[in-house]
């Protein structure tokens, strides 16, 4: 692919975020940031809801990135396809803007595919705002909560509730263990998953054979078990660069930034030279 993507020329910046940079525009208005809502996202939701809808293939993807020109720019470019990029290129799509994104390998062949596979809910913030009386520890928790139970509720095929055993051996461990967790159930109110519980040692021990019985001169009294969620990141981070390209992004995998164009005047960002390197033309 040889081609220069273009794009609007008012106070272009490169901004780095997490793994991917974005060369956006200023002020970055959209229809939407207007007040007009029915256009961009409400198009973007009847494609979503549409069984038979394609994300569209590769070559259509090159051709609007190679289409970018000083008549027709787009307003952002996201430089990094993993789940920031893809998540800034959905973002920025579904407000109106033109959008293009690039990845030099695949998508989440990065960080975004050696994650813990956790979607915390933020437990051990709890913890801290309770000791602490910190209510900004707990405004996380309860954000935390909140996109853990929106994450699921959006990619059920790709997340789940995951219950995880705490051992506990003494009787100190299981009270303190099960009043936390239960407040941690409290304070997810709508947003629970499911419940917390208290199990024997022999229920333990039959729900996990492995569990140890013993461990620093001490026996097991039981286990608490609480739910947080769990998801497939490279598959998630896929469906973001998918949902974006339905919105009407160009998302390109295997493309790479090799250069950066400036304005001979004023030095701000304008574009960028892209490499495909599938062909390795550039």
């Amino acid at each position: 692919m040889a081609t220069t993507i273009r794009l609007r020329r008012l106070s272009a910046i490169a901004a780095v975020a997490g793994g991917a940079y974005t060369i956006v525009r200023q002020p970055s208005f959209s229809s939407n940031d207007r007040g007009d809502k029915s256009t961009a996202l409400d198009t973007f939701r009847r494609k979503i809801a549409d069984p038979f809808a394609v994300v569209p293939p590769r070559e259509t993807q090159e051709a609007a990135l190679i289409g970018s020109s000083l008549a027709n720019p787009f307003d952002i470019l996201v430089v990094g396809g993993g789940a920031t990029g893809c998540g800034v290129a959905l973002d920025a799509t579904t407000r109106g803007l033109r959008v293009g994104l690039v990845e030099r390998e695949d998508f989440s062949s990065g960080t975004s595919s050696r994650s813990t596979k956790l979607i915390h809910g933020g437990v051990r913030y709890l913890e801290k705002a309770v000791f602490n009386l910190d209510y900004g520890q707990l405004n996380l928790v309860f954000h935390a909560l909140k996109e853990r139970k929106q994450v699921i509720g959006n990619a059920p095929h790709l997340c789940h509730a995951l219950p995880c055993m705490t051992p506990c051996f003494d009787w100190f461990e299981v009270i303190y263990y099960w009043a936390g967790l239960k407040m941690y159930d409290l304070v997810a109110g709508g947003h629970l998953l499911h419940l917390s519980r208290y199990y024997s040692a022999q229920e333990s021990v039959e729900l996990f054979p492995t569990l140890a019985r013993n461990g620093k001169d001490k026996t097991l009294k039981g286990t608490v078990v609480y739910y947080d969620g769990q998801m497939n990141d490279s598959r998630l981070n896929v469906a973001l660069a998918c949902s974006a390209a339905l919105a009407g992004a160009a998302v390109l995998n295997h493309a790479e930034v090799v250069s950066l164009l400036k304005d001979e005047g004023d030095g701000r960002i304008i574009g960028a030279r892209i490499r495909n390197n599938l062909s390795g033309t550039s």
